[in-house]
């Protein structure tokens, strides 16, 4: 019998390596390899295994043009969850793997087994390695699902679950979690690297050959990262992220990779007694309703993937009690809130030196677009001046390090969503105003080319 071998797997990337490093070549992080033991038959059977399946492809298949290869879609799988079917692109891939990610308690499993109840047309095995099969079965009852060719199967073995779909032939697999499971050919317990790789390889491999899609639930450690290494979002062909606090009834579903479709769709939830609600519009939701008279905040209309939605921006400014002042930012890029503090200090003259400063996004969510730098901006100058900014009125720019605002992209979006919304006045880049025809909307256009020129607009 061949002896085991050792390797070292970096955490972070997937990196491997045949002795420890401690500096990872690939991502640059320290401390990140750790051992791995490899069986000598193990391997020495995957090999042949490899190499017969090779030569079998050799024989089968044969190199093709790039004009003999037929260019069209394969239908997609409809959820019957727009939220969803927005953040995989469209629908389900057949054949593809899917990995859902999400911190301990969020909602992952409600919201797979959710999705799965609603499908009736599809045969499914619903894999659970954490829960018994009677949890999952008031689990459902809460729900309010009944689906007669849903089929629930409590195992961790990797081998035994291939009997099982071999036997029951389902249309879509769910694996809740892949940190459970664990296959006989590497001896190493669950949840560890050798096992999460070896069997996301194998469920890869049985979902390209079978056309059989593979949902796969995986959690989320203290650091933010997928538990496993890195390569395992190298293995699966779509990424998608559900984030919020428990704290808070908003759940978002955020696509991370994706092969199939963009990576900056963003779906939105609200946590009820009885499940995941979509929201559909969540501009609604994200707006407080009574913010009339307080200073600190001011509404931007942003944009995540495809949809447009106005969110509220919070600024506290206050002055620091320690000497050294503090900038914190939640759902907002902490490096830009300094260069955008920096500007108001440089280019409109506020010093803000010695002050603390807080941002927030209402909601609970986490914002990219780079529009809301002249909602954060004049967030902060009205909490600084204590000094409310009128209600109606909402904001779409860029800032430049010059204090220029500049222009953004699909601006009649924005505009259109807060007409919706009752804003009768919105502050715009001034270059957005070519080929716009402002007589068309019922809402009043404030062009600016300058962060001075915003803020007196705001503040008179």
């Amino acid at each position: 019998m061949a002896k085991d071998k050792i390797a070292y797997v970096c955490s972070n990337c997937g990196q491997e390596s045949a002795k420890w490093i401690g500096k990872c070549p690939a991502c640059g992080q320290w401390n990140t390899f750790k051992e791995i033991r490899i069986a000598g038959d193990t391997k020495q059977k995957a090999a042949t295994t490899a190499a017969a399946s090779a030569g079998h492809a050799l024989r089968k298949n044969k190199a093709l043009k790039l004009n003999e290869i037929s260019d069209h879609d394969d239908p997609r799988i409809d959820m019957h969850d727009e939220e969803l079917n927005r953040v995989l692109g469209g629908g389900l891939v057949p054949g593809s793997i899917v990995l859902l990610g999400g911190e301990p308690g969020i909602g992952k499993s409600t919201l797979s087994l959710q999705t799965m109840l609603r499908l009736p047309e599809k045969k499914i095995l619903y894999v659970s390695g954490e829960e018994s099969a009677h949890q999952l079965k008031m689990r459902a009852k809460r729900l309010g699902g009944e689906n007669d060719s849903f089929l629930i199967l409590c195992e961790n073995s990797l081998e035994a679950i291939f009997d099982h779909i071999k036997e029951e032939q389902p249309e879509l697999v769910v694996i809740d979690s892949i940190q459970t499971i664990m296959t006989e050919d590497v001896e190493s317990s669950a949840g560890s690297i050798a096992q999460v790789r070896e069997c996301a390889s194998s469920l890869l491999r049985f979902a390209k050959t079978s056309g059989v899609p593979v949902i796969l639930i995986g959690h989320i450690t203290k650091e933010g990262t997928l538990a496993g290494p890195k390569i395992l979002e190298h293995i699966v062909d779509t990424v998608i992220q559900f984030e919020g606090d428990q704290h808070y009834m908003y759940r978002i579903l955020r696509s991370i990779k994706n092969r199939f479709g963009s990576t900056s769709e963003l779906g939105i939830y609200e946590m009820q007694q009885n499940g995941l609600r979509q929201v559909s519009n969540p501009s609604e939701l994200l707006l407080t309703q009574d913010h009339d008279g307080l200073s600190g905040i001011a509404i931007s209309s942003a944009i995540e993937g495809v949809r447009p939605f106005l969110v509220e921006t919070q600024a506290l400014v206050s002055s620091a009690a320690y000497g050294t002042p503090q900038r914190s930012a939640t759902g907002f890029d902490q490096r830009r809130l300094n260069m955008l503090l920096a500007v108001l200090e440089k280019r409109v003259g506020f010093k803000l030196m010695q002050k603390d400063v807080f941002i927030n996004i209402a909601g609970g969510l986490r914002v990219t677009d780079l529009a809301m730098d002249l909602s954060v901006i004049a967030a902060v100058l009205s909490s600084n001046v204590d000094t409310p900014i009128e209600s109606g009125w909402c904001m779409a720019g860029e800032v430049g390090l010059s204090g220029e605002v500049r222009p953004v992209n699909r601006i009649e979006q924005r505009i259109a969503e807060a007409e919706k919304l009752g804003f009768t006045d919105m502050i715009i880049p001034k270059y957005n105003l070519k080929g716009l025809d402002p007589k068309k909307y019922h809402i009043t256009l404030h062009p600016v080319r300058k962060v001075e020129e915003a803020l007196r607009e705001l503040f008179g």
